[in-house]
């Protein structure tokens, strides 16, 4: 039998606890809220492209839609213009202005909810009318077809960063998927001298030059040659998974160095080198049915989609965990501070995410992790956001 002393003290800290529990909750959403949360790299666009309204609940569908934006506190959203290396010249610059048709398009028909935005200020205007930002970045130098003045007209348009390269090389910047398979397009990799030239029109500009994606001597001679800070706007670390697409502790300093912030990138096989092996595994387990699929026409993120459908709760749980993505962001905050992190989804541009994290609408679980983790309100607004700012702030100036 329980004494009434000691069940009245139970029941204070059981109490307690839950005072306590309900307090962080309330403190976690309360800085959410408050907060101005960037991020820096979303490829929805592909989906608007092939038919999709952001207007319509695309849970399931994609890992983005206006309301979901909304549910999970996104002020500032750089909405990708992507296209793979077979677009190039006479292709590339303009399914680029496609791309950013449409983002002017779906801000056009929502203008209570969005609004496509070029600078701080506006970001800041759009932010006390309780809309989203919208904001464009260019992930691939191709499009701009070897070609400053399109690099100009991009920027008049509202980009406010360039992707050097994507996967593919430019004629002036090699990339790291063709550096490390030896591929680069001259004997000479990284930037040559139109490449130094797209640099410094870039700075002139106010557009930031994004390093997400280049090779490494494509790295070294950008941070050789640019003179405002520059962003990695959807990498990871490689130190904790060897992947081509991450960056090294020597580029993690660099970019520090520089004043400018990594971005981090959600790809569940970016953070954690062990998923691809885990996937295999899955797919040889259930080899008959991917062969009936194949056969069908289906190619393989078709067949990832069906499976996802499917085995919901084993594709679940080959996921990484929301922690993998935490080992990354507290290594370069370990390596080179707070001031030098931030996100950089890669949302609707990959497969698989870290659990916790199954569309825009689960940012709040980063802040709720941050506070558990014990950062100050302050530090949480800089990784949120406020690093970026700072950065795109710098690169602003004349």
């Amino acid at each position: 039998m329980i004494r009434k002393a000691s069940l009245q003290k139970l029941l204070l800290a059981s109490a307690l606890i839950f005072t306590c529990q309900s307090l962080q909750a309330q403190s976690y959403k309360k800085i959410h809220k408050d907060a101005i949360l960037v991020d820096t790299h979303n490829d929805v666009l592909i989906n608007v492209l092939e038919g999709l309204s952001l207007e319509d609940d695309l849970t399931g569908k994609t890992h983005s839609d206006l309301a979901r934006f909304k549910k999970g506190g996104v002020d500032v959203q750089f909405f990708s213009i992507w296209s793979d290396g077979s677009y190039g010249k006479g292709k590339g610059f303009k399914f680029a202005n496609q791309q950013i048709d449409s983002v002017y398009a779906i801000a056009a028909r929502n203008p209570d909810k969005m609004v496509v935005v070029t600078n701080y200020k506006e970001i800041m205007d759009a932010v006390k009318q309780n809309k989203l930002a919208a904001m464009i970045g260019v992930e691939g130098g191709h499009m701009i077809e070897d070609d400053l003045s399109k690099l100009d007209s991009l920027y008049k348009r509202g980009a406010r960063y360039l992707t050097l390269t994507w996967n593919n090389s430019t004629s002036w910047a090699s990339s790291a998927a063709d550096e490390v398979a030896n591929k680069v397009p001259n004997p000479d990799a990284g930037l040559n001298e139109l490449g130094k030239d797209v640099v410094k029109r870039m700075n002139q500009l106010g557009m930031m030059v994004d390093i997400s994606h280049v090779g490494e001597q494509t790295f070294k001679d950008v941070l050789a040659t640019t003179t405002k800070p520059v962003i990695a706007s959807h990498s990871s670390v490689y130190s904790i998974c060897d992947h081509h697409r991450n960056l090294k502790d020597e580029q993690i300093k660099a970019i520090a160095k520089n004043g400018g912030v990594i971005q981090l990138n959600f790809a569940g096989d970016f953070i954690d080198c062990k998923l691809p092996a885990r996937l295999d595994n899955f797919i040889a387990t259930h080899q008959s049915e991917v062969d009936s699929l194949k056969q069908q026409g289906r190619q393989m993120g078709s067949i990832i989609s069906y499976f996802r459908e499917k085995y919901p709760t084993q594709m679940q749980e080959m996921m990484p965990p929301l922690s993998a993505l935490f080992d990354h962001m507290e290594h370069i905050i370990k390596l080179v501070g707070v001031d030098h992190v931030g996100l950089g989804s890669d949302f609707d541009g990959i497969t698989f995410t870290p659990q916790q994290l199954n569309g825009v609408e689960d940012y709040p679980n980063i802040t709720k992790e941050l506070v558990a983790r014990g950062y100050s309100k302050k530090d949480i607004n800089k990784i949120l956001g406020g690093n970026l700012l700072r950065v795109l702030r710098a690169n602003e100036k004349k």
